[in-house]
């Protein structure tokens, strides 16, 4: 068999082989394998072209392997041996002490100095420059014209074989894209709650550009949903509503972001700032309803201790009337409260240290007004019901008691306990007033508890309800 039919047998077979896939790394790596073997070298080394980095990037090899695979070899066209070729578009052939060549250029982390010599080619497919490839003998060599022709040949079929690779891989990763919108939408539109819909859209990112880690950041700098570990690189993307910023979505990756990746991270954060707004605008609904009907129950509350004050006889209206603003500006401190710590728990340390700063402002009998307040939880209508109490007994105390007022709250194992004292006459309400009257109920009724009055020195009366 005479050399060009040997050449023309190896053209087809590194054809067919090449052909066979279009996966892009399995063509690039069958590519290094059939070169090597179809010239008979000791080693084949094939470089991708990144036309936004204008760079050559070694993707395979045969022979020899790149010993630090977190860092990829990369040259510019025009550097070393093998970018001589692509940036001159023309074979470049070094018979021996290739290593020597001013052209050179060597990498830590790939073994080039062992061999002598090397045959260099460009990648080209329709004059479009795809890559570059060289073959090394560790021996001297001197290629003929026949094996140059046949390497140009290959690497023209090569170049083919890129470009088809290239358009399937983009064809994957736009479907891979779509797929990762369309369960992050199914996620947006199906879950009720929040955290559903961010943890969907963080593990459908990560997932999806095969990323280190990933989370969103609301607008106050919280972290709502992080996931995986932080990596070499990092990009930050505004969730954006309406033209506002609502927080940003954060991907790490050991790897560098593509100009396909950040496009597919464009459309994931569009996804992330819809179901941020949503899932707040959802909250705030919750919120509203629950807000109204606090309202709604409180003022019922206020209609009925007005109604009760008008039936009582032989009342001060004045009197009357600043008990009621009393009781009113009490609801209205555990609104504030639950305002305050936006939730539905009211520390009820905190709620009457305020009442009785509320209570005290303005009094001009100099009374002495202790208090030792342990921190006590209770849900937002309990507290409701315990602030009243706390008023009415407050107000008596500081009207008809002596010179030394104390409060206290504490707990008595699942109980607590409140207490208020005076070393005055004591209450001067009848057993039946309305104040007491009021106190009674809402001790029993809505606090599920008891109280005691105690009157040896003063007057001390103790609430005590489950808390």
């Amino acid at each position: 068999m005479n050399d060009a039919t040997r050449h023309l047998a190896l053209l087809t077979r590194t054809t067919e082989v090449v052909n066979s896939s279009l996966d892009l790394q399995e063509v690039l790596e069958a590519i290094a394998h059939e070169v090597a073997a179809a010239l008979e070298t000791d080693a084949c080394f094939v470089y991708l072209y990144d036309e936004r980095a204008d760079e050559l990037v070694l993707r395979a090899t045969h022979g020899t392997g790149v010993e630090d695979a977190t860092s990829a070899p990369r040259m510019r066209r025009g550097e070393g041996i093998t970018g001589v070729a692509a940036a001159d578009r023309e074979p470049v052939m070094i018979a021996e002490r290739a290593h020597l060549d001013p052209r050179f250029k060597a990498f830590p982390n790939l073994r080039e100095d062992q061999y002598e010599s090397i045959l260099a080619v460009p990648i080209l497919a329709r004059d479009v420059l795809e890559g570059a490839l060289n073959v090394r003998t560790r021996a001297p060599r001197p290629f003929t014209d026949a094996e140059i022709a046949l390497l140009t040949s290959i690497a023209s079929q090569v170049g083919q074989s890129i470009e088809h690779a290239k358009l399937y891989a983009q064809a994957r990763r736009r479907v891979d894209e779509l797929e990762a919108l369309a369960r992050i939408s199914e996620a947006v539109s199906e879950s009720l709650y929040l955290e559903e819909s961010l943890e969907a859209i963080v593990q459908t990112t990560v997932e999806s550009l095969r990323a280190t880690g990933a989370a969103v950041v609301l607008e106050d700098g919280r972290i709502a949903w992080p996931e995986g570990r932080s990596g070499a690189h990092a990009v930050r993307l505004p969730l954006r509503w309406r033209g506002r910023t609502i927080g940003e979505l954060v991907v790490d990756r050991d790897t560098p972001f593509s100009d396909d990746d950040r496009q597919l991270l464009d459309a994931i954060a569009n996804q992330a700032a819809v179901a941020l707004e949503h899932g707040r605008m959802a909250l705030r609904g919750v919120l509203a309803q629950e807000i109204h009907h606090r309202v709604k129950n409180n003022l019922q509350t206020v209609a009925s201790l007005l109604r009760l004050q008008a039936r009582a006889e032989h009342v001060d209206p004045g009197k009357a009337l600043g008990d009621s603003v009393n009781r009113i500006l009490a609801i209205a401190a555990v609104h504030e409260e639950l305002t305050e710590h936006r939730g539905d728990v009211v520390d009820l340390a905190e709620l009457l240290d305020r009442l009785r700063a509320m209570l005290v402002q303005g009094l001009v009998s100099g009374t002495e007004v202790t208090a030792e307040l342990e921190p006590v939880e209770l849900a937002g209508h309990r507290a409701t019901a315990l602030a009243l109490v706390f008023s009415e007994l407050l107000s008596n105390a500081l009207e008809h008691g002596g010179p030394r007022v104390s409060i206290t709250l504490g707990r008595a194992g699942s109980d607590a306990v409140l207490s208020i004292a005076d070393d005055g006459e004591g209450m001067q309400d009848a057993p039946d007033g309305t104040g007491l009257s009021i106190v009674r109920a809402l001790v029993r009724d809505e606090l599920g508890g008891s109280i005691e009055l105690f009157g040896e020195t003063g007057l001390r009366v103790d609430v005590r309800f489950p808390a």
